[in-house]
């Protein structure tokens, strides 16, 4: 019924240099962009500093699924290229992401990445989602609740709907409506 290929993933890592370094760390990024393009699944890269005195760099890069990053991630080429920058970058921090939650991102990057939609339309792509799952639950889980006080009964409707959502509504529905949610 679901169609339940890999989602696409985005990592974002910061790191901090010496902003008198600043070109080593432009080639340094730069290098790891034309090294990861070569990987298959490779979407895309991008990164974005606060101001020209900032010593934290934010860097994105999205794969298609988590095979294809898991390729790039354990690959000789990445290992040499992070092995290169030894001594004037500091790792700080690493999130992954996959799902919807990448539509509603709001963070600039210096690539052309797609612009979040509109609040109203994230409104509507959760409620379509939302009221089907909320109806089949109040027909199959409910009777069973029933007896329980509303608090209890929404603490497990709650952790019942939530991965559901999460999991397979959601990124179904926000695949669906692709088109329409990135139209201006």
């Amino acid at each position: 019924m679901w169609d339940m290929e890999s989602p696409a993933v985005t990592v974002a890592i910061t790191r901090r240099a010496d902003p008198s370094r600043n070109a080593e760390m432009i080639a340094w990024v730069n290098a790891g962009t034309t090294l990861a393009e070569d990987f298959p699944g490779f979407l895309g890269t991008g990164w974005v500093r606060p101001d020209q005195r900032s010593h934290e760099w934010h860097m994105l890069y999205r794969f298609s699924d988590e095979k294809s990053l898991r390729n790039w991630e354990e690959s000789p080429q990445r290992s040499w290229w992070l092995s290169s920058a030894e001594g004037f970058v500091e790792h700080t921090r690493t999130e992954r992401r996959t799902g919807i939650e990448g539509w509603f991102d709001t963070e600039v990057v210096e690539t052309a990445a797609p612009k979040p939609p509109p609040r109203w339309k994230q409104a509507v792509t959760i409620w379509l989602g939302f009221f089907p799952v909320s109806l089949l639950a109040a027909f199959t889980l409910n009777h069973l609740l029933v007896d329980l006080n509303v608090v209890l009964r929404t603490l497990i409707s709650t952790l019942c709907l939530t991965p559901i959502m999460t999991y397979l509504v959601l990124p179904q529905i926000t695949r669906l409506l692709q088109p329409w949610l990135r139209r201006q």
